[in-house]
């Protein structure tokens, strides 16, 4: 879609921005701004509004790192959730998939990635060290490590709990009802609601 095909400025500008999300090409990204412009002005300034304070005011946990409106998430500030219990998960998007399982009552821990060193990641790039501080000052009995089961999850998983074995908790992960090479948030929910469940000690896990 060429400069010339636009008769506006405005609208071009508006389809270049759209056209940069994920999985959104030109031809959706022209059909959703020409969407808007037959939208009520109140209705497109509520959707502006949304998008600029979800940059401006969006917080990170300090606990566990998921997203958040306030310094502590309302699932680690939660006095019914199970505080001895915490599941290590790739990012913000695998939270989501395993609270909408209802399985899990425990608390989460958010890495914000897995080792690639690949793609440059290693384990100083991610949130292990504050795992590891939780489990040595919070009491934690349990954590269950949720991470694709890819070769860069595997891996992750081993080096965390390598770095757990000092301190006498239980290591677990999700059983392989997740197929290998599966990333978390494309499991449909009964499939990680089970796998949650029937999660294994870590070193029973590739038997």
């Amino acid at each position: 879609m060429s400069h010339q095909q636009f008769s506006s400025g405005l609208l071009e500008n508006a389809v270049h921005e759209f056209s940069k999300l994920p999985g959104i090409g030109r031809k959706t990204a022209l059909r959703l701004a020409l969407h808007l412009l037959k939208q009520p002005d109140n209705e497109v300034e509520t959707f502006g509004n949304a998008l600029i304070n979800l940059r401006k005011h969006i917080v990170y946990c300090r606990v566990c790192h998921n997203i958040s409106d306030t310094e502590i998430c309302n699932i680690c500030s939660n006095p019914s959730r199970d505080n001895e219990t915490v599941c290590v998960v790739e990012n913000i998007n695998d939270v989501m998939s395993i609270e909408n399982t209802q399985q899990f009552r425990g608390l989460y821990h958010v890495l914000g990635g897995i080792i690639s060193p690949m793609d440059g990641v290693g384990p100083s790039d991610l949130e292990i060290d504050s795992l590891l501080k939780r489990v040595q000052n919070n009491g934690i009995k349990e954590v269950i490590l949720a991470l694709s089961t890819t070769m860069e999850g595997d891996t992750t998983n081993f080096y965390i709990f390598r770095k757990l074995a000092p301190f006498n908790i239980k290591v677990t992960t999700i059983a392989r009802g997740i197929s290998i090479g599966d990333e978390l948030e494309y499991a449909d929910e009964v499939t990680l609601g089970r796998s949650i469940l029937n999660r294994v000690e870590f070193t029973n896990s590739f038997k």
